[in-house]
């Protein structure tokens, strides 16, 4: 099966860094049956930047309203779905490469069951080329 790409809301939402923060984060969002496709959080500056991508940014733009949060977005970033095979985000990366994309992040991990996910981040200009650039612009 070839790989999936499709490009996704993710919003920002800072946090104290300290034990807790991300789980307490995490189950706002379950409470209110916020289904989220990725996650990430990482220490920022002595605080903590949690990036959320969720299945519906209204959901989660209400949830994060009664949980009195600030957020910045929505921002874009891409999604990627395909089978495992070594070398699968390399061989992404690099068609992003060739078309002078800098990825400004990434995270790819195996799903098992012979599968793989990965999250790509790139700048605000260069959303349109990307996506161009993975075949779904």
């Amino acid at each position: 099966m070839p790989d999936m790409f499709r490009k996704a809301q993710y919003f920002k939402v800072e946090t104290p860094d300290k034990p807790g923060e991300f789980a307490r984060s995490l189950q706002v969002l379950r409470e209110a049956g916020v289904d989220l496709l990725a996650f990430k959080g990482f220490p920022r500056q002595r605080r903590d930047q949690l990036d959320f991508v969720p299945s519906d940014p209204t959901a989660f733009k209400s949830a994060a309203r009664r949980a009195k949060w600030t957020i910045k977005g929505p921002k874009i970033c891409f999604l990627v779905e395909g089978d495992d095979r070594p070398g699968a985000t390399a061989d992404i990366l690099a068609r992003l490469a060739e078309t002078k994309i800098n990825v400004t992040a990434t995270d790819a991990v195996t799903a098992g069951a012979g599968r793989f996910g990965a999250i790509l981040w790139v700048k605000p200009r260069d959303v349109k080329r990307a996506a161009r650039a993975l075949g779904i612009g």
